[in-house]
Formats: C-alpha cells, sequence, structure tokens
C-alpha cells in the first residue's frame, strides 16, 4: 500500500499543477561529492555491491535527503542494470567507467538475450525500491529510472564507455534491421523494469538517454525516441489512485523538444544548452520541463549560485511545470555546502513566481 506524500510538490509540477514554491533534486544526488556516500562505498567494497545490496542502496539513497531539502529522492542504482541481467557481465575498473564481458558482437548475441523478469534478475532494484519507499514514510516522492533503449545498446555493442560510437553507429548503419532487433527487446526490459519499481513504491519514473545527442534527427527519431516513446506507451501511469509521471531527458536533445512533447510523457529534462524560456515557448503547457543549471555554477561563490538560480526561475517565468535541476549529474568534486546554497536558493526565489495574481 502506498504512503500519502507529506511533501507532493515534485508530482504537482510534473503534471503542471500548482505548487508554493519550485521543487528542486539533482541528478545524481546521492553519490561521491557526499562523504557519507563516501564512507557507505566503502563498507560495501565495490560499486556492484552497494548497487545490489537493498540495505546499501536504501542507505545512499537517503543520505542527501537527510542532509538537504530537497523535494525528491532517487533510487539509488546504475543504468546498466538491464544489460547485466541479460547476462553480458557488468563489471566497473577504477578510473575506466563500465565494461561488459560479453558486449554483443553477433546477431545470434540479440537473439539469444532474454528479457529479464524484475522480480527474479532485477530483484535487487525491486526490494530496494520497496525499502527506500518504507524509510521515506512519504517525506518526499521517490524517482525510479532506467536506461533508454538506445542508451543501454550503446553500452552492450561497445562493450563499454565510447568517444566514437563506432561499433553501435556501425551496426545501426550497416544491419538496421538487427538493431531494431536489440532496440525492441530493451524497450519491452525496460517498460516491465519501471513498471516493477512503480509497484515497489516509485512515485515517478525518469529515462535517461544518455547518448540520443550523439544522433543525426532521422537517427534520433527512429532509433532513440521511437522506442522511448514505445515505453511511454506501455507504463503503468496511475497506481493505487495516484498518478506516476513520466520524465524523459536525452542529453544534448534541444534540437527535439517538440517530438519528445509529442511521445505523450509528462515532463522533459534538459541540459543547459537551451535556456528553459526558449524551450517553455517551444513546448508551451504541454509538458513540464525540469533543468537546467549548468553543474559546474556549483563551483563558484554562493552570490554567483543564488545569481545564476534567479537567472533561470526568470528565464521559465511565472507558471506551472517547473522542476529545477541541474542540467546533468553533479560533480563528485563539488562541496556539499554548495548544494544547500543552490537547493535553499530555489526554494526562496521561486515564491513570488507562485503567489496567485
Amino acid at each position: 500500500m502506498s504512503i500519502p506524500l507529506k511533501n507532493d510538490r515534485l508530482i504537482r509540477a510534473l503534471l503542471c499543477q500548482p505548487v508554493d514554491v519550485t521543487p528542486v533534486w539533482m541528478m545524481r544526488q546521492a553519490g561521491r561529492y557526499l562523504p557519507e556516500y563516501r564512507k557507505t562505498r566503502e563498507k560495501a567494497g565495490n560499486f556492484m555491491t552497494l548497487c545490489q545490496t537493498p540495505e546499501l542502496a536504501c542507505e545512499v539513497t537517503l543520505q542527501p535527503i537527510e542532509r538537504f531539502e530537497l523535494d525528491a529522492a532517487i533510487l539509488f542504482s546504475d543504468i546498466l542494470t538491464i544489460p547485466d541481467a541479460m547476462g553480458l557481465g557488468l563489471y566497473f575498473s577504477e578510473g575506466e567507467g563500465p565494461q561488459f564481458e560479453r558486449p554483443i558482437r553477433t546477431s545470434s548475441d540479440i537473439q539469444n538475450l532474454p528479457i529479464p523478469d524484475p522480480h527474479e534478475a532485477l530483484r535487487y532494484v525491486v526490494d530496494a525500491v520497496q525499502l527506500v519507499h518504507q524509510s521515506l514514510n512519504g517525506k518526499v516522492p521517490l524517482i525510479g529510472f532506467s536506461g533508454s533503449p538506445w542508451t543501454l545498446a550503446t553500452y552492450m555493442v561497445e562493450g563499454s564507455s565510447t568517444k566514437n560510437f563506432a561499433k553501435v553507429k556501425g551496426l545501426m548503419f550497416e544491419q538496421p534491421a538487427l538493431m531494431h532487433q536489440l532496440l525492441s527487446k530493451l524497450a519491452q526490459s525496460v517498460t516491465t523494469y519501471l513498471n516493477a519499481q512503480i509497484q515497489a513504491g516509485a512515485q515517478t519514473v525518469m529515462i535517461f538517454d544518455t547518448w540520443g545527442g550523439v544522433l543525426t534527427s532521422r537517427d534520433y527519431l527512429d532509433f532513440s525516441l521511437g522506442y522511448m516513446q514505445q515505453i511511454v506507451n506501455n507504463l503503468t501511469r496511475e497506481y493505487e489512485g495516484q498518478k506516476i509521471p513520466v520524465i524523459l531527458f536525452t542529453k544534448d536533445g534541444s534540437a527535439w523538444l517538440i517530438e519528445q512533447a509529442g511521445t505523450g510523457c509528462d515532463a522533459l529534462g534538459l541540459d543547459w544548452k537551451l535556456p528553459i524560456g526558449i524551450a517553455r515557448q517551444q513546448v508551451g503547457d504541454k509538458v513540464a520541463l525540469q533543468g537546467n543549471m549548468d553543474p559546474c555554477i556549483l563551483y563558484a561563490s554562493p552570490e554567483r549560485i543564488e545569481q545564476e538560480v534567479a537567472t533561470i526561475l526568470k528565464s521559465f517565468d511565472a507558471g506551472n511545470g517547473h522542476v529545477f535541476n541541474l542540467g546533468h549529474g553533479i560533480h563528485p568534486s563539488i562541496d556539499p555546502e554548495k548544494v544547500g546554497v543552490f537547493i535553499d536558493a530555489v526554494h526562496a526565489l521561486s515564491q513570488p513566481y507562485h503567489e496567485p495574481n
């Protein structure tokens, strides 16, 4: 049974409903910039153990909520849990990022991929969601998430991080039908995974399309957005009488905001490349907008941080449908004190934009 929310600003803003102040959370808010996270990570021994131990994943998910006046918690996990559950053997090397023991190399590799049952191969994620939901006790909503099919496929075909996307684009251009087969399996997997998170207690879900921005417009619509559309169409949008908002975020995806808004999602995440006011002009009131401060502003003085918050609030202007966030994940070397300045500034400076006329 879901627990009623004491602070529902995030949900209301994502659904373009009135709020008292602009809600704020940060991508990667549970992470290495926090000393308490580093202690828990050390206790876990390695990143995969941290992700796959529900009690530890819950502990680090709650750490930023205990420290700051955030309006949401986001599940601590990794975007590559699905490929790992498909049997590709995810591991992390120090300083090298994620890698797979068995990357996709042949058509039979794709044909043999299972669609993981989230209650079996990804049980540790479902258990972590339940644990966080209970531990939050309605304080703020919990955001569940997944990588997008295109982003997951990128890592699965490349076998690791990449700068030129040669293998995955080579497959896409040379054997498009095979790539569509892979993406179709991933779209089904992401849908069942996110729906399992919703049933376990996630009150909104977000799809991270980290690498959609490396594609041409034609290929983005065909190989990335088309599959996010399939997921949006098949997600649980209401659970136990509560609406479940869906957020799409394509890094470097500002060229396709109108098409993204047309998927039927509730909100779009924005990077910092386009002023949020211009994005709002493009999509109107069709979707809420989440963003979009450059994370590097958090290296600046408190006064400069407050100035940037004020600039972004003014750009969006009065009205409903703004969730304040960074344009990408917070950097590990940011001072937590600066984060507190940022969050407090959003709440204090946004109040006039939400006063009734």
